[in-house]
């Protein structure tokens, strides 16, 4: 859907299963942050590897399946407990709520000889909803980077996340030298005092090159030494249907146009902001996570699963 990018990105984080539970019924979604952010990048032609816990199970099929289907590399670490699942409801308004099974919730990431060529080769290193409270699994990631560009989210879920603290503590020091941190109101609140604007600060403060604070229907800002920018939620024809993978769509556009380097002016800055926000725009006119463009809305894309 897009022409091939020059450059290569490695994403660490999860893949699961999205179990969606609605009035419609009972249907699931291969899902997880990082993956979504990994095949998001490949739809826009970056050479993508994904670096994420997969068990050999059924769902484990089902994940190999499409992420193969997408034309992203998977580099699978082993999965003691099986694959993740997340159990999705939402409310009246369409705010989803998740309940994440034990896999999930004891997530592990560890890096073979594979891992660390891919890493050690990649433009930019993408992470995402990664177990930063986790010591060992943040010395392990540490291990593996010297030298990469970063591009995070922490993206923190309450139904994964067993101390606040503990993924402040693993977080800060790797978005401290991050080529860009995204940041959302939902991190704010969960890891810190709920204040977005001081956390996007504080992670400038820390070091960060840039920092991208989404704030839903009130629109992102994005700070880096060129200045500061501002978009707004873009106009799109069509209903939101499903705002789930909005900021991984965000960071998957901002990672394609980070490949190549930062850039160059304030300029280039806000076109990389306000695509970042058309493309999350366009991913929320369908169900699902799978990154669509404005150009791609009238596009058929297969990302369900039968039940």
């Amino acid at each position: 859907m897009s022409a091939q990018a020059a450059g290569r990105v490695v994403v660490i984080g999860d893949a699961l299963i999205d179990e969606i539970r609605d009035d419609a019924g009972i249907r699931e979604l291969v899902g997880g942050a990082a993956l979504n952010v990994a095949v998001g990048l490949r739809r826009l032609g970056v050479e993508t590897s994904l670096i994420a816990m997969v068990g050999d199970d059924e769902a484990g099929a089902h994940i190999r399946e499409y992420v193969h289907d997408h034309d992203v590399r998977l580099i699978a670490t082993a999965a003691p407990n099986g694959s993740s699942r997340a159990i999705v409801t939402r409310s009246a308004s369409g705010e989803p709520s998740y309940v994440f099974n034990r896999a999930a919730q004891q997530r592990t990431i560890r890096y073979d000889d594979e891992a660390k060529r891919a890493i050690a080769q990649a433009d930019l290193v993408a992470i995402s909803c990664f177990p930063f409270d986790v010591p060992a699994e943040v010395a392990a990631l540490g291990a593996v980077l010297p030298g990469a560009r970063l591009a995070i989210d922490p993206n923190p879920r309450s139904g994964m996340l067993s101390d606040r603290d503990a993924f402040v503590a693993g977080f800060e020091p790797l978005a401290s030298g991050a080529e860009i941190v995204k940041v959302g109101a939902d991190d704010a609140a969960l890891l810190y005092d709920g204040d977005l604007d001081a956390l996007r600060d504080r992670l400038r403060e820390l070091g960060a090159a840039a920092v991208l604070a989404t704030a839903g229907a009130d629109g992102a800002v994005l700070v880096s030494d060129a200045g500061t920018f501002h978009a707004p939620i873009a106009a799109l024809p069509g209903l939101v249907v499903d705002t789930v993978g909005a900021g991984d769509s965000t960071l998957a556009a901002v990672a394609a146009g980070l490949v190549g380097g930062a850039p160059s002016d304030g300029d280039a800055w806000q076109d990389l902001l306000d695509r970042a926000m058309a493309v999350a725009a366009a991913t929320c006119r369908a169900e699902g996570g799978l990154l669509r463009t404005p150009e791609s809305l009238t596009a058929r894309d297969g990302a369900g699963l039968s039940t």
